[in-house]
């Protein structure tokens, strides 16, 4: 009888307390939920709730390698846009509960509504399938996609007869290219690597790979010093252009109220880092100093033109012509120059 009383008390006390930590992680999860949206800038403390605090000896937060018992939104532990964490609670009787949450971090001012005016049409072949989009002087450099038609070639704005160009092997996606002197790099979608061309000929020079943290190899464009590339994430890429093996450092990109992430084609001018974002009519001009962004292109009108198959023929081509930037899409039958207000 005695045996009984005492698995019956135990089993009170121990249902009472998965309960109690039931309270505490549900408590903690409804937090985080209300704060996905609004998100949180840097510096700014995480306020948990009391029900949480109350019955915690201390909280830690994790991150990939990183932990941290700081509940502030420190730049040295989170990135801009979603930083996927685990909330580690040693309670006072020294159990440990994990949840994992989603903590957004946005930029602290509000993005540029930036507007523009059509001032010229040019013609596009409608069969690109538009990966990387350059110009330099009066001569467009483009890189085309899909698996058997990929290839990077040249023509002359106005026209869409090629210059020249050079085919890929038919296993190979193409994606981005930049111009860098006399050269001319471009990226692959998954063949983990990119090829090396002389700018004049296209003639394929070499191939190199690109950094493991980058799991694919979408936008590229340069910066004078460093390549700059995108894979299809919120983060942007800056590779040694002598050796775009290895990475220099990196950016995560998010707005006022918004992360972005599928980061397409690139192009860097006077300053500022210019982003496609992957089916989304929007064009971002981001500060490559700390990944926010600081003005928005809203392309809708364009691209509801142009776009037939909302997942092939998009935007996706950015270049600049003096100040007015030429912009163009995936299977677009035209390039647009517009002036920017």
């Amino acid at each position: 009888m005695k045996f009984r009383i005492i698995s019956t008390v135990f089993a009170l006390v121990f249902l009472m307390s998965c309960n109690k930590d039931n309270e505490i992680l549900n408590t903690l999860n409804d937090y985080n939920l209300s704060m996905e949206s609004k998100g949180y800038h840097f510096g700014d403390a995480l306020e948990l709730p009391k029900e949480v605090t109350d019955n915690a000896e201390s909280i830690s937060i994790s991150f990939g390698d990183k932990e941290t018992s700081k509940l502030v939104v420190d730049p040295a532990f989170f990135t801009l846009g979603d930083n996927p964490v685990t909330f580690n609670i040693k309670k006072k009787g020294g159990e440990i509960l994990n949840q994992d949450a989603t903590i957004n971090v946005f930029a602290k001012n509000p993005e540029a509504k930036l507007t523009y005016e059509i001032v010229k049409e040019y013609p596009h072949n409608p069969n690109s399938f538009t990966q990387g989009f350059q110009i330099e002087g009066n001569t467009i450099y483009e890189s085309d996609g899909q698996l058997g038609e990929s290839r990077i070639w040249k023509y002359t704005l106005g026209t869409t007869t090629p210059i020249a160009q050079t085919t890929q092997a038919d296993d190979v996606f193409s994606e981005g290219c930049a111009i860098v002197g006399d050269k001319i790099y471009q990226l692959t979608w998954r063949n983990k690597k990119g090829f090396l061309y002389d700018k004049n000929s296209l003639k394929l020079l070499s191939e190199f790979p690109y950094p493991n943290v980058m799991g694919e190899g979408w936008g590229l464009t340069y910066d004078g010093k460093n390549l700059i590339a995108s894979d299809g994430t919120k983060n942007i890429y800056f590779l040694n252009a002598s050796d775009p093996s290895k990475m220099v450092r990196y950016i995560s990109v998010a707005g006022n109220t918004e992360a972005y992430d599928q980061l397409n084609e690139l192009e860097y001018h006077k300053g500022f880092i210019y982003a496609n974002v992957w089916q989304k009519p929007i064009i971002l001009k981001i500060n490559p100093a700390n990944g926010e962004v600081v003005g928005k292109f809203d392309f809708t009108d364009l691209a509801k033109i142009n776009t037939k198959d909302e997942t092939n023929d998009v935007l996706n081509g950015i270049a600049f012509k003096g100040d007015n930037m030429l912009i163009t899409g995936k299977l677009w039958s035209k390039i647009y120059e517009v002036s920017i207000k």
